[in-house]
């Protein structure tokens, strides 16, 4: 067995481009998410490290020094984090002649040839599902008999082995929580609207919607949605609690959780009986009853993608959504004390400057407890990327998807509608939607009942009102 090395490499201050973040870019708000694509296969590997260096605030320096200890070092990547990963990856070789270097994730799943002819100090990449494949090169098996590898040889040529099949029994992966508790220190690990400390774990991997700008259903994780079992999940909760006592939340962080709604419910009286306060992702179509079991069972938050406040463009992107029930779900969510919060995207296609104000108006309407408005992010290997470049959406200067300081960028335009016009979209949204009498009423009012909330609202203003200064001078520099 190889000695391995998982790495998420320093990068941007606050860059959030772990293995577990959709949009990877700074946030309005400093949060991370956890590396839960890495962990896995750091878990089958045994006497391996994990270093996620970003939240962690480890610099290049100690990362090449832990480096030299090791025989072989897995780095997850992106589209955005790509140039500066691959300068990683350089300094690694540099420090430690003769180590294998491998990246992984949706970039490089995709754009397995370019990726390596881009990136000159990599030794091979894993295409799609890639856990068993970086357990098959660490154990030392010959590259060239390693389904789902593309590699690069002694002599410089690409080989791009044959696929990998997909994972069916998701029981056959072992528990991200071991490799928690021995590698990460959660506290480093914030979302703003879970609780924190929070834990996140997948209870299943796939999502049966085609929304065209998904990254992960249509790069790494597929359209069917392949689970653990329930008892497999528990088992993982129950150990989670057992090492983490001081965690307050669990997020359930599947693309969709409630794609299976009985196993949803199933999961959700599981974890009622262990007294588990937990959210997950949701789309805006589950219906009362299941909100309901789901609530009393320790249900506290929905993560939920609207994406758009226009019928026309959730047909566009085929979000599989029809404007009036996520309005009825957001009702019964409101009335059974559920809390949400609402992801918004501007930029997508049919975007104009009415339908931004449609959308606005839609979010206000539904009033989740907090949102996140994004720009549309074509990612190689989506429908949305495959659109943009057929009819000349994306220039090239912005195919990184973020500026120099790994801010998102609005990488697309068209011809009724700017860059600059969805850039400033974006506040004004966030303004609008925020500074309400209303919604600043609900904010003091839950500082003024927590005094933890009160430090953390606090905070999170500050930072939330420096990336709109931030915002704006990429916008002057641009």
């Amino acid at each position: 067995m190889m000695k391995t090395l998982f790495l998420q490499p320093p990068s941007f201050d606050g860059f959030d481009g772990g293995a577990g973040s959709r949009y990877q870019a700074r946030r309005e708000i400093r949060s991370f998410w956890y590396p839960t694509w890495l962990a896995q296969p750091a878990a089958l590997v045994p006497g391996s490290k994990l270093i996620d260096a970003p939240p962690a605030d480890v610099s290049l320096e100690t990362v090449l020094a832990t480096a030299k200890q090791h025989d072989l070092v897995v780095i997850h990547t992106s589209t955005p984090s790509f140039a500066n990963d691959v300068r990683v990856a350089q300094a690694i070789k540099d420090a430690r002649p003769g180590i294998s270097v491998g990246f992984v994730g949706a970039k490089v799943a995709v754009q397995p040839a370019e990726s390596l002819r881009d990136g000159t100090p990599i030794d091979w990449v894993a295409r799609n599902e890639f856990d068993f494949t970086v357990l098959d090169v660490a154990e030392g098996k010959d590259l060239a008999a390693i389904p789902g590898l593309s590699w690069r040889g002694r002599d410089g040529a690409i080989t791009h082995n044959e696929d990998r099949e997909i994972l069916e029994n998701m029981d056959a992966l072992p528990f991200v929580t071991e490799v928690y508790k021995r590698d990460l220190r959660i506290e480093d690990y914030f979302i703003g609207y879970l609780k924190h400390p929070y834990l996140s774990l997948y209870t299943g991997r796939g999502c049966k919607s085609r929304c065209t700008f998904c990254l992960w259903p249509q790069t790494v994780g597929g359209h069917r949605y392949r689970v653990r079992s329930v008892s497999h999940v528990i088992e993982e909760i129950r150990l989670a609690r057992s090492y983490f006592p001081e965690v307050r939340e669990f997020f359930f962080d599947d693309d969709t959780f409630t794609d299976n709604l009985p196993r949803a419910e199933a999961i959700a009286r599981e974890l009622g009986k262990l007294g588990i306060t937990w959210s997950c992702n949701a789309k805006a179509n589950v219906p009362r009853e299941t909100l309901k079991v789901l609530k009393d069972n320790g249900l506290r938050l929905l993560l939920v993608g609207y994406e758009s406040g226009n019928q026309q463009i959730l047909y566009n992107i085929k979000k599989g959504m029809r404007i009036e029930v996520a309005k009825k779900f957001s009702k019964d969510c409101r009335e059974l004390g559920i809390k949400i919060h609402g992801t918004f995207i501007l930029g997508l296609p049919g975007e104009t400057r009415e339908t931004i104000e449609e959308t606005i108006r839609f979010a206000m309407e539904v009033n989740p407890h907090t949102l996140q408005v994004s720009l549309a992010a074509p990612y190689p290997g989506t429908f949305l990327y495959r659109q943009a470049m057929e009819n000349g959406w994306l220039d090239a200067r912005h195919a990184e998807l973020v500026d120099e300081h790994g801010v998102q960028i609005a990488p697309l335009h068209y011809p009724h509608l700017s860059h600059t016009e969805m850039f400033d979209g974006v506040e004004e949204f966030y303004r609008r939607f925020y500074l309400r009498a209303p919604k600043i009423a609900s904010i003091v009012g839950e500082m003024l009942t927590s005094p933890q909330m009160l430090v953390r609202r606090l905070r999170e203003g500050r930072e939330f009102f420096q990336f709109l200064r931030e915002r704006q001078t990429s916008k002057r520099a641009a």
